[in-house]
């Protein structure tokens, strides 16, 4: 099967339908029509065998991550997503491979309706590369420089399940059988918030998605506003598969340093938390008020009235 079949077989047809895609895949270049009066939030994230998932992970489970992990960009910029390409490279061209990886990709961009405008594919190690493009108005896109002293910190969600799952499937952990599908789920198939990205807009000062581990992302957060934070680590959020797994102090450090979580991280003044009340009920999603925003320039760790001291360090790209 050469280039333009696998494209036409696979991609060409399938996925949601937008009104405002004039041109999608089939040309040099897609066409879309843009709101007027939004910007345009555009993401790109690679995955690569090996590096950013197992060789051994199930194909259905891949697309749908790939395109996940994505819309959690989007999710933390409040974001709407609309189009999407994708760069696919493969050793072999394998049917039954690309029938399970767009049957993941097009259920989850079916659910957020983005659609598939355009790509490439070529013969190499096995790898994928999705830019996304979403929409939001200009002065409502969450940033992570809007941080300012006093402000609330939030994180949606529990956190350090995925690590945890990771460390299942590398055989680093045993795990009660009850918990393991969980846990693995929790990996394998991330929820991106986007819909609690697009409810906080206009209440938060500023956000980011929990990709590398809660210490390494907040710090993005705290350089980018010019501020520190107080952090209460018996406040994180945790499940009672990864506490029963683990215990408690494991799992802390699952949530602090663990990464893939695609949480989503926040910061909201303290005269905008009754209105975040009701408009994160509105989406389903749980948060957790975890800490506040300091002016000391620092990241504090706290357990109690002593400080929390942790040793495992957020993934590294480099």
């Amino acid at each position: 099967m050469k280039e333009f079949q696998i494209i036409e077989k696979y991609f060409s047809e399938l996925g949601p339908k937008r009104k405002d895609v004039e041109l999608g895949i089939g040309d040099d270049c897609a066409l879309v029509n843009p709101v007027d009066i939004k910007a345009i939030a555009i993401s790109c994230d690679t995955l690569v065998e090996g590096t950013h998932f197992l060789p051994q992970m199930p194909v259905e489970d891949l697309g749908y991550k790939a395109l996940a992990v994505n819309l959690s960009d989007l999710a933390a910029m409040g974001a709407e997503p609309a189009w999407m390409t994708l760069a696919l490279t493969l050793p072999e061209v394998d049917e039954q491979w690309l029938e399970a990886f767009t049957k993941g990709l097009y259920e989850i961009a079916e659910y957020y309706s983005i659609a598939l405008i355009g790509g490439d594919t070529t013969k190499g190690h096995r790898s994928l590369t999705i830019t996304v493009n979403g929409q939001v108005p200009p002065k409502l896109a969450l940033r992570r420089s809007g941080a300012q002293n006093g402000d609330w910190i939030y994180v949606t969600g529990t956190l350090g399940d995925s690590a945890l799952g990771l460390d299942v499937l590398l055989d680093n952990r045993d795990v009660p059988p009850e918990h393991r599908d969980y846990l693995v789920k929790r990996h394998y198939r991330p929820t991106p918030r986007v819909f609690a990205g697009q409810s906080i807009r206009g209440l938060a000062t500023s956000a980011i998605d929990l990709s590398d581990g809660l210490v390494s992302d907040i710090n993005h957060v705290l350089k980018a506003s010019g501020v520190g934070a107080n952090i209460a680590v018996n406040a994180l959020p945790l499940s009672d598969e990864l506490i029963d797994s683990v215990g408690k102090e494991h799992a802390i450090e699952y949530a602090l340093a663990g990464g893939e979580d695609y949480e989503l991280l926040f910061t909201v003044p303290d005269d905008n938390t009754g209105a975040l009340d009701t408009a994160l009920k509105q989406t389903g999603v749980s948060y957790t008020k975890i800490g506040q925003i300091t002016a000391d320039g620092k990241l504090t760790l706290r357990q109690g009235k002593k400080e929390y001291i942790h040793h495992k360090q957020g993934f590294k790209h480099f």
